[in-house]
Order: C-alpha cells, then structure tokens, then sequence
C-alpha cells in the first residue's frame, strides 16, 4: 500500500510545500491538490514540482467543466513535464453548487463529459492530430459552428509520458462503473472497508468487465484520518464537522447520496437526526449527533495495534492507497504519524 495526502485550502502555502518535502522523506507518495473555489490547484502543483523530487503529485481534483478537455490534457503534460514524470490527473464533476454557482457554467452529463475528456486527453498525450466527435466535444468545431478557420492540431511538445494516469473522483454507481472501467484510479469518500463492497462492489465489477488491460489493476485511493497513539480519540472531534456537513447538508432530504451512503453503513437513525438538525441551522448540534463508532469506522485512530487491524482491513478491501490526513498541531507530529503509518505498512 502507498501513503498518500491532500493539501488542506488553510494556511500558508510555502510552509505547506515545505512539510510535503519533510513528509517525502519519510514516505508519502502522492499528494493530492484540491481546488473547489479556491486557489487554482495547477499552480500551486508546479510550485510542488520544484520543491519535491520523488513523490508523486496529483490534482485532487481538476473540475470537468471548468476547463476544456485539450486544456486540462495540456495542463496534465505541463505538469508532467516540470515534475518529471510524476503527475496523475484526479478528475471530477464537482457539482451544481460550485460550477453553477461560482462559474456560471451550466452543469449537465457528467458521465458523458467524464468519458469524453479522458479519450480527449489521452490522444493529445499521444500527439494524435486532434479529431474528435462526441455528443459533448467536438473537435475541430466544424464550420458551421465557427469560422471555419479551425483545422486539426496536434500537441507541439512531446509529453514527457504518452500515457499520464488518470484517477476519478466517483460516488455514485453510474460514475463508480464508468471510473473502474476507463481510469488508472478510483477516489472515493468516508470509505468503511467492511461495508465499501455493499456499497460500491457491484459498480466496481460492472466497470472491471470492459476495463481494457493495458490500464492495470484499479488503484483505489481511502481518505481516512489519521492519528496513532494512545488515548487519541478526542481527535474524533476533528473528523466529525466534514461528516455532518456531507451527511447533513450536502443535498435536500431523499436526495443526498452521503446520507444514503451513512445509512447502508448502519448509521441510518442518526443519519436522519444529523440531516434534521443541519437544515434546520443547528449544525453544532448534527456535528454532535455524529457517532463516535462511524469516526472510527473509516478513519486510523487509536494505538498501533488498533491502526495495524484498520490497515490490513482496508487492504483487504481493495485500498491501494491510504490518501490519510494527519491529525497532529505541528509539522514534526504530521511527519512522525506519516512515518509511524509507514512502518505499518
């Protein structure tokens, strides 16, 4: 298994860029950059490139429709190319919220458009002279939708990889089987191993069917927290806000899949008073209403041996890489958790 992490959107970033050199040390392997509608991820990853020399960086992730296909490809093989070679494009839909809301682009077939651009991509990477037609992406924009000027191109550089890999972030069964059919990577969220194959495992074989091949075995990226140590679980207060939030308040009643996702858990009775509570304002009191038992059920804390068991059960679950957040006050803790994991592994 692999140590991975993601950059927190607080504080300052060349202290933060300096803590990922310290955690490389000690052996994380990837770092995911969010972006939501915060700094732009693309920049903050060269920024990476330059302070970093073997961990491996990756967007975390890049908005379908806030780019083109061509661009996100060209923003892949920069990246690739000032990391030398240790870029993954993380991809995701987002959602109405942040790509209506604060980009003012319609939000619509976020299947269709996924598909898409990964095929868009991966023939740019190739140099393939660019011709493509899809229900979503046309191109050339043919004449009568342009000037009839434009003419298929093909990327100037050699991408330093032809084949640059791509990890999805997926939640939804239509979405979790087009992700295990088509990308190197799969990203899930509040990931509880012994109950993911109920949850995921049917998607997860549809898309595996009319995987080809050549893309390998699926790489599965877990978010759990992480703090090993003895009496460590008042760190559950930690984990618990981001819980209510989703299982709350990211959707109305009957349509928000985190709810579902707590409730097929068996959390379902206090998934219904965690959603009652936040829409109706009281969010302190539906981060209260989160269980101790769900915290600890997709995170890693506690002592050793307790960590140890949550690892071998994610690992039996299909988890490839534990993408972990750290839950300690300084940067010499978040490097001896990172360090402490490693030796578990």
């Amino acid at each position: 298994m692999r140590i991975g992490t993601i950059v927190n959107y607080a504080g300052g970033f060349v202290e933060v860029a300096d803590e990922i050199a310290e955690l490389e040390k000690v052996g994380l392997d990837i770092v995911f950059v969010p972006e939501a509608y915060s700094f732009d991820a693309a920049s903050q990853l060269g920024y990476l490139a330059a302070k970093t020399s073997t961990v491996t960086l990756a967007s975390g992730v890049f908005q379908l429709y806030t780019r083109t296909p061509t661009l996100i490809a060209m923003t892949a093989a920069g990246l690739d190319y000032v990391s030398g070679g240790r870029f993954v494009l993380g991809l995701g839909a987002s959602g109405p919220q942040v790509i209506e809301g604060f980009h003012g682009v319609k939000y619509d077939a976020p299947l269709g458009r996924t598909r898409e651009t990964v095929e868009i991509c991966r023939k740019v990477w190739k140099r393939e002279r660019l011709e493509y037609e899809g229900k979503h992406f046309t191109v050339p924009l043919p004449p009568e939708k342009g000037t009839g000027l434009g003419k298929a191109l093909k990327l100037i550089n050699h991408p330093v990889r032809d084949r640059i890999p791509v990890v999805i972030a997926a939640l939804g069964a239509k979405n979790v089987a087009l992700t295990a059919e088509i990308a190197e990577g799969w990203q899930p969220i509040f990931f509880m191993p012994e109950k993911a194959g109920d949850v995921w495992g049917a998607a997860l074989a549809e898309g595996k069917a009319k995987r080809a091949p050549e893309l390998g075995e699926l790489d599965v990226f877990a978010g759990p927290a992480l703090a090993i140590g003895e009496n460590v679980e008042h760190l559950f207060a930690f984990v618990k806000p981001m819980l209510a939030l989703y299982i709350g308040g990211m959707g109305a009643k009957g349509k928000n899949f985190y709810h579902g996702l707590a409730t097929t858990y068996g959390f379902g009775k206090q998934a219904d008073a965690i959603q009652d509570l936040y829409l109706a304002g009281k969010k302190q009191e539906a981060v209260e209403a989160v269980p101790d038992e769900l915290v600890r059920s997709i995170s890693l804390i506690g002592p050793k041996s307790f960590v140890a068991e949550r690892v071998a059960a994610f690992k039996e679950a299909g988890v490839t890489t534990l993408n972990v957040n750290p839950l300690a006050e300084n940067t010499a803790g978040r490097v001896q958790q990172v360090e402490t994991l490693a030796g578990l592994l």
